[in-house]
């Protein structure tokens, strides 16, 4: 077992574009379907994949291009580390001054060290100064608990 992290920055905007968040059904719209239908199921299929957008269900990310993985680690504390560095990089941006305090980031770090030991993935989201978003994850990959038929990018 190990462990991926993944962090994204970007418009508020952009990330609430949740059809590109989502992998298509897995079947395709039925024959007859209206041309719309059709014509968006095919660019989720050929955007989600690729795009750098989080997905809704974490362990998605595993499908996500190898480029996007900013770390892999063999143990939790290590990826929790990571964690820490970038909610502390980033804190100082942070929307809400709840959420920049120090010892409310240090549990989350803890937090997250202990799920992932568990073998469970890690998604952390905060508004950053308007209308920014910070999605950080990190995913426990080999086999991932969630979707444990998901490959690992970086094997």
């Amino acid at each position: 077992m190990h462990h991926h992290g993944y962090l994204w920055t970007g418009p508020k905007q952009r990330f609430d574009h949740e059809a590109l968040r989502r992998p298509p059904h897995p079947e395709p719209p039925p024959a007859g379907s209206k041309p719309e239908l059709i014509q968006r199921y095919r660019e989720v299929a050929a955007e989600f994949p690729t795009s750098d957008l989080p997905p809704l269900e974490t362990a998605f990310w595993l499908i996500k291009p190898r480029s996007l993985v900013r770390g892999t680690w063999d143990e939790a504390k290590e990826a929790a580390s990571w964690l820490g560095e970038r909610l502390a990089e980033h804190a100082p941006r942070f929307g809400s001054e709840a959420q920049r305090d120090t010892t409310h980031l240090a549990l989350l770090v803890n937090s997250a060290a202990e799920r992932l030991d568990s073998g469970a993935d890690v998604s952390l989201g905060f508004y950053l100064e308007r209308p920014s978003y910070l999605s950080l994850a990190v995913v426990t990959c080999s086999p991932n608990r969630a979707i444990p038929e998901l490959a690992c990018p970086v094997a």
